[in-house]
């Protein structure tokens, strides 16, 4: 479960966050995370609750924005909505497509005290 490491990744953010702009307590995260990203909203919920137990996070509350995928056709230009990384142009049927957003995950908003 790759969240795991993932969600660890999150709580360094945050720490790191904290100690520059001295914060002493975590609210609320806020995660925008696209649907190409292969990361499973629930999984990522458990596994933040697991790694911030006893940190400056504990008890936050986890917000997860889901952005949308979205590939550039090389063979006919067109920018298209995509729901997997992998898969044809529904423009011209081209297995030719280059992510050009939703695979990506980032730290959007804290919430804090």
């Amino acid at each position: 479960m790759h969240e795991m490491s993932l969600a660890e990744s999150v709580l360094q953010i945050i720490e790191e966050s904290a100690r520059a702009q001295n914060f002493r307590r975590v609210r609320c995260v806020t995660l925008e995370i696209g649907q190409l990203a292969a990361v499973e909203p629930d999984a990522m919920r458990f596994c933040f609750d697991a790694v911030t137990h006893g940190s400056i996070a504990e008890g936050a509350q986890l917000e997860i924005i889901e952005t949308p995928g979205e590939g550039c056709c090389e063979a006919c230009g067109k920018t298209v909505a995509l729901q997997e990384q992998y898969g044809l142009c529904p423009q011209c049927g081209s297995p030719r497509l280059q992510i050009v957003a939703g695979n990506q995950m980032r730290v959007k908003d804290l919430e804090v005290e």
